[in-house]
């Protein structure tokens, strides 16, 4: 098991960061906030994925105005990003946020921000200090350039005006869309303060090229025991970030949550349609809560003997396959009906699958 920085312990709503608690994942509706219907649904879906923090843009008034009516319908805390408008998070905090998320260093003086903490303060919610690259003061980078020595410094500042407000219910990020960057900037900021850290690497990219970087990105974070809540951030469906998010502490084995899938490589020897079979059990099978291995091999070699102790799994031949559960053989099927089967044998077994 990796050993995990020890940091303070903050709650956003009434899941638990830092500390001995898991890393959470987190995502962000892409909908108009203000547009609740919409905005609900996507919220519903992130949840049944296993997200457990929602943030949500907070661009206007009528954004704001919305939180509470979101969060009456919903089960999982609701952070307000805000940026350039401080009375936005004054407005967000009034109608229920469960936190909110502020770069300091757009939000306005030191007035602006010191009423923001006064709020957040009163209703007994936290603040995430977030810096990123994009975004960093003039004079930073001016005598530092865009490096994480101007990242961790910003961040600091910020820290250091909380602090002198009496305010600590902090939590703090230093991301930037550079995966070395961001991991220094990280490691740094480690050695100053043992506030809880929000990690993830920023505008990331598309599905494909966005998963490879905020897998490197997080993981190498994760491994050193350096995170305690995270956002993998995917240009695109906010699904795919929670279940990138998921896939990455469990393959850490920080947290387990839904099934572990295990396929081989195609071959010469592979006389099914593997990838495709292989993609349609991950899909029936992925909001399945319930911890279990699967297994989809593609043929005898690597079936019930390379994957015997997958708790379900198929293995490929001619024009048919093999079932196996624990590594015995259930029973032997044509291929067309693989997928069937294996569902209905999971559903005979009590697993709730689509």
């Amino acid at each position: 098991m990796l050993e995990r920085r020890k940091t303070k312990q903050i709650y956003v709503g009434d899941v638990a960061v830092g500390g001995d608690a898991p890393v959470s994942i987190q995502s962000m509706t892409n909908t108009r906030t203000s547009d609740i219907e919409a905005t609900v649904r996507q919220i519903k879906s992130l949840e049944s994925l296993g997200c457990d923090i929602i943030r949500v843009a907070v661009p206007d008034d009528d954004s704001a105005a919305v939180l509470d009516k979101i969060k009456s319908r919903i089960k999982i805390p609701v952070i307000a990003d805000i940026h350039f408008d401080y009375r936005l998070a004054l407005k967000a905090i009034r109608n229920g946020a469960d936190a909110v998320r502020i770069n300091p260093g757009n939000i306005g003086n030191n007035e602006k921000v010191a009423a923001v903490i006064y709020a957040a303060k009163e209703s007994g919610i936290p603040i995430r200090i977030g810096v990123n690259s994009g975004s960093l003061e003039k004079d930073l980078v001016e005598k530092y350039g865009v490096t994480a020595r101007a990242l961790v410094e910003s961040a600091l500042r910020h820290v250091d005006f909380f602090e002198k407000n009496n305010f600590y219910d902090i939590k703090i990020s230093v991301k930037a869309s550079s995966i070395p960057l961001t991991i220094d900037a990280y490691r740094l900021l480690c050695k100053k303060v043992d506030y809880p850290l929000h990690i993830g690497i920023t505008e990331a990219g598309t599905l494909f090229k966005g998963m490879i970087k905020s897998s490197v990105g997080i993981g190498a974070l994760l491994a050193e025991g350096i995170g305690d809540t995270l956002r993998v951030s995917l240009t695109g469906n906010p699904e795919d970030e929670v279940k990138v998010g998921w896939e990455i502490v469990k393959s850490l084995s920080l947290r387990q949550r839904g099934p572990e899938f295990i396929s081989c490589p195609t071959c010469g020897r592979t006389e099914i349609e593997l990838a495709d079979l292989a993609a349609k059990v991950e899909k029936a099978f992925e909001k399945l809560k319930e911890p279990l291995s699967i297994a989809v091999m593609g043929c005898p070699v690597n079936g019930p003997g390379e994957a015997r102790n997958c708790d379900y799994g198929i293995a490929g031949g001619k024009g048919q396959g093999i079932i196996f559960k624990k590594g015995v053989v259930v029973e032997k099927v044509p291929e067309k009906e693989l997928l069937e089967r294996f569902v209905n044998l999971l559903r005979k077994d009590g697993y709730n699958v689509l």
